[in-house]
């Protein structure tokens, strides 16, 4: 590596460092989707909140039906009926059934179920009497008993947690009703370039469709954080100061540029924010030019290359990172695997390589990667990103990817 350049966790490291935590907020469970848990969350009631039947069929003394056949059938009165919902409890005395559907209370004097298929008749014939020819293989088979999952005050989830769709139904089946959540973190985006022109727009010679502001966004609001500003500014640099403005006026904790950090002659983001961002060469590609600082206020300034596979890379390493610490995400770092190269591509000298990949499962147990393009690494290669699915992550040590090496793959799907 080169002296000037700097190591992909020592800038990580100095950006984590800067990160402050958000405020915490309480808000109802329906509302949390997506949010980081402040604090540890614990049931309220037990998991199941009751013996119930895992079946639909007759509630039992097993005593009365162990030993029945298709030979030699037990018969017993059905006595009740118990749909999911009721709050009956009747008594069973020696001989007699309750009828019950799946979810419904277990009466207290019956220790098994019978599932309609272990008798004659089955549902076309459960009421009156039932004779029962395949009885459960023991006492207590098929019921589900009171907190066999959770306990009332048991820990469901710790702080640090990411509420999914998963995690808030079990808080909810634990009887939660609110949640202590991060609020979502403030973000604003801002794409550098006189050259950027809305997607769509007729383009003169020179012109692009600027598209970094929707790839920046959708990666933002994939790590939870709100997108308070998004706009586009030109090279003249008055552009860059007025967002900086704006985004601190409206609360924003980070303000993302893509473009403007480089070493050409028109780079309005190193020219308007010298003095409060460092801007730094990173042994990484793509994404070497980097910039970093904090304003007065306390708001990240984050300042990424402008390429569109850069920029993604860059957001992925550094701003990601951030967005989930100020939230105190535990959970946050994205599933890695080891898989083959399916076929070879060129790396960097002395920078460790994000690869826009795409994952082959045609064998099961021989997964392979690829790159995403024809194209490989390329920064500028922005429809690429389209068939993307993980980066497949090379060391800076290594000079060049062989089909069947082994490759680690950082998966973002």
């Amino acid at each position: 590596m080169s002296p000037a350049m700097r190591e992909v966790e020592e800038q990580q490291s100095l950006v984590l460092s800067r990160v402050r935590t958000v405020e915490a907020t309480t808000v109802p469970v329906s509302a949390a989707l997506g949010r980081t848990l402040r604090e540890p969350l614990r049931a309220t009631v037990d998991i199941p909140v009751f013996d119930n039947s895992a079946m639909d069929g007759f509630a039992v003394h097993f005593a009365d039906v162990a030993d029945a056949t298709v030979d030699a059938p037990a018969e017993l009165a059905v006595i009740a009926d118990l749909p999911a919902g009721t709050a009956d409890d009747p008594p069973l005395g020696r001989g007699e059934a309750a009828r019950i559907m799946t979810g419904a209370p277990v009466p207290t004097d019956a220790d098994a179920i019978v599932p309609f298929e272990g008798t004659v008749g089955g549902l076309a014939d459960s009421l009156g009497r039932i004779r029962v020819v395949q009885p459960p293989r023991a006492a207590g088979v098929h019921i589900r008993r009171r907190g066999e999952d959770v306990l009332a005050g048991d820990l469901v989830l710790d702080a640090g947690a990411m509420l999914g769709p998963l995690q808030l139904a079990a808080a909810a089946a634990a009887g939660v009703a609110d949640v202590t959540v991060s609020r979502m973190p403030r973000i604003a985006v801002v794409s550098t370039g006189s050259e950027l022109v809305a997607p769509g727009a007729p383009l003169r010679r020179g012109q692009i469709p600027e598209s970094n502001s929707e790839l920046l966004t959708g990666l933002a609001t994939a790590a939870g954080a709100e997108v308070v500003l998004r706009m586009s500014v030109s090279d003249d640099g008055g552009g860059v100061l007025r967002a900086v403005d704006d985004a601190e006026a409206l609360g924003a904790d980070a303000i993302v540029f893509s473009g403007g950090v480089s070493a050409g002659a028109y780079e309005p983001v190193k020219r308007s924010l010298g003095g409060e961002m460092e801007f730094a060469a990173v042994a990484m590609q793509p994404g070497k030019p980097q910039g970093f600082g904090v304003t007065r206020g306390g708001m990240l300034l984050f300042g990424l290359p402008g390429n569109p596979v850069s920029a993604a890379v860059s957001f992925e390493v550094f701003v990601r990172p951030a967005l989930l610490a100020m939230t105190g995400r535990t959970d946050g770092d994205r599933p890695r695997i080891t898989v083959r190269a399916a076929t070879g591509w060129r790396t960097p000298p002395s920078r460790r390589q994000y690869l826009p990949a795409a994952i082959d499962r045609t064998d099961p147990a021989a997964w392979t990667v690829r790159p995403a393009t024809r194209g490989g690494s390329g920064s500028h290669l922005a429809g690429g990103l389209a068939l993307a699915e993980a980066y497949a992550v090379v060391p800076a040590d290594v000079d060049e990817v062989s089909a069947g090496d082994p490759i680690e793959v950082l998966l973002l799907t």
